[in-house]
């Protein structure tokens, strides 16, 4: 009988439980590193027993970088995270670092975006502006505050709040929002399309060289 051979061993650690991440970060570094299998080796906090890490900093880019950190430490891997979220217009920026719970439970979707179109429903569509936001960090291993390799990039998908949801694709607030210049809400969008535009996108594609130079010495 022949023995199977192993997995290659994850290299590289996306701090989320979130499928729909990691999805997107495997599909953007697919053929981006020489020799990197992103199916085996490129995994979330769940693969690799990470700690779920509370985000009490006050931006985007603290929580990221918390998160990122903290994984980091506690694999010897090197870890990404990031944190995002909607930012409207008229609620001055809110949901914001709230997105996920803005209903009060943690990634209660339905619950969110239900709340978010009833606070809305009296804005005229000329006022109904939004970006999604997010702020992406890498951490290599042993890294800290003030010493060590950490990267933070940005990236913004503006658009217009609909006033319900459209579409069965993409997660948290994508059925609500309308990309300047297209048709369709996040939530309609192919895949590649979406990862072509979305504010994740533009943040994991600035952190792409700070990936594969901290990933070359594997």
């Amino acid at each position: 009988m022949t023995a199977s051979v192993p997995a290659p061993a994850p290299v590289l650690v996306l701090a989320t439980h979130n499928k729909g991440k990691l999805r997107e970060l495997r599909e953007l570094l697919r053929g981006q590193v020489p020799g990197l299998d992103v199916d085996t080796q490129v995994v979330d906090a769940a693969a690799v027993g990470a700690p779920d890490v509370a985000e009490t900093g006050v931006t985007f880019a603290e929580n990221s970088l918390l998160k990122a950190r903290a994984v980091a430490r506690a694999t010897g891997l090197v870890a990404i995270a990031d944190d995002s979220g909607l930012a409207v217009d008229v609620l001055g920026g809110a949901p914001g670092i709230f997105s996920a719970r803005w209903a009060g439970r943690h990634g209660d979707d339905a619950a969110n975006l239900r709340l978010l179109l009833d606070q809305l429903a009296d804005v005229p569509d000329e006022y109904r502006g939004a970006a999604f936001v997010c702020a992406a960090a890498l951490a290599v291993p042993g890294s800290a505050q003030g010493q060590g390799r950490e990267v933070v990039e940005y990236g913004q998908l503006e658009g217009t709040l609909l006033r319900e949801p459209r579409g069965a694709g993409g997660f948290g607030y994508d059925p609500v929002l309308q990309p300047t210049g297209l048709d369709r809400s996040c939530a309609e969008l192919s895949p590649g399309e979406k990862n072509a535009i979305s504010h994740r996108g533009h943040a994991f594609r600035a952190l792409l060289p700070a990936i594969v130079e901290a990933l070359a010495g594997r």
